[in-house]
Parts: C-alpha cells; sequence; structure tokens
C-alpha cells in the first residue's frame, strides 16, 4: 500500500522539512508516507486566482491513481479526534488502496479535485497555513500509527 501527501507548494521553510521528515521518519517502520511537492499555478498581479486553481487542480490529479482513496483537506471536512483517525486508518489499511493526501494551494481547491476525493477532511476549524498543515497531517498519521501500533506515543 502506498501512502502520500500530495501538496501544492515547494521552497518551505526549513522547519516543515524538519518538521515532516522527523514524522515521516518515525513512520518508515510501520507505515511509508511520500510526500510529493507540486508547483503552484502561476499567481501574478494581472492572473486570476481562478487559472492558478485550474493548473493547480491539473497537476494534482495528475499525481493520483485511478484506485487512490483520496482525501482532501480542507477546513470545512470532516473533523477527527485521534482515536477516530485511527480507526479510519486502520479500515482504510486493511482495504489496501492507495492513499492521496491532498492539500490545495493558497486558494483552494478545483471542482475537479473536490469532486475526485473521497473525503474532505478538516484538521482543525481554524484556518492553518498549508506549510503548518503538511507538519500537523504528518504528525497525525504518526499518532494514528502509533495507536494503531499498540504504541505510548498517543496518551488519551
Amino acid at each position: 500500500m502506498r501512502v502520500r501527501i500530495i501538496a501544492v507548494g515547494t521552497r518551505m521553510p526549513a522547519w516543515v522539512g524538519a518538521g515532516c521528515d522527523e514524522y515521516l521518519k518515525r513512520l518508515r517502520g510501520g507505515l511509508r508516507v511520500e510526500l510529493v511537492e507540486l508547483a503552484p499555478g502561476t499567481r501574478t498581479a494581472h492572473a486570476d486566482a481562478d487559472r492558478a486553481v485550474r493548473e493547480e487542480g491539473a497537476r494534482l490529479l495528475a499525481r493520483i491513481g485511478r484506485d487512490d482513496f483520496v482525501v482532501a483537506l480542507d477546513e470545512r471536512g470532516r473533523a477527527f479526534a485521534s482515536l477516530e483517525l485511527a480507526q479510519w486508518l486502520d479500515a482504510r489499511l486493511h482495504e489496501g488502496r492507495d492513499l492521496a493526501f491532498l492539500i490545495g494551494g493558497p486558494d483552494g481547491f478545483a471542482d475537479e479535485v473536490r469532486a475526485r476525493a473521497q473525503l474532505a477532511w478538516s484538521l482543525s476549524r481554524l484556518t492553518l497555513p498549508h506549510a503548518l498543515a503538511r507538519v500537523v497531517l504528518a504528525e497525525q498519521l504518526y499518532r494514528a500509527h502509533a495507536v494503531l501500533a499498540g504504541h505510548p506515543y498517543h496518551r488519551a
């Protein structure tokens, strides 16, 4: 089973790479998660944001497999408690389908991306910077996997 975080945005601050790397490294013993960075759409003073969102949407959809279970991170999506997320992840692992977690660009997802996603997941009711969302997502995947493995990382 392949698990990927597919995120719009490149050239993240060093703390983002360090945070993601830490949790992805911890996951390597049980669940391999790959981070894929995609170039953002072109945004200029004269270009409209819709065009950039469409460009990003096309790039995201091109990286998703036909049978992938797609999760779009969206502040209006479903919220999980950590133990609920662990149960959800366990069910996906037993299905055996590849997972793709999508983090869009600054103006959100194209309609086609939203339509392709089987789940919209909210990490928080707060609006998070996309860089921080990467780190929070990596940590929550690690936490969910630790719960499933009986590791003491998560203390309820």
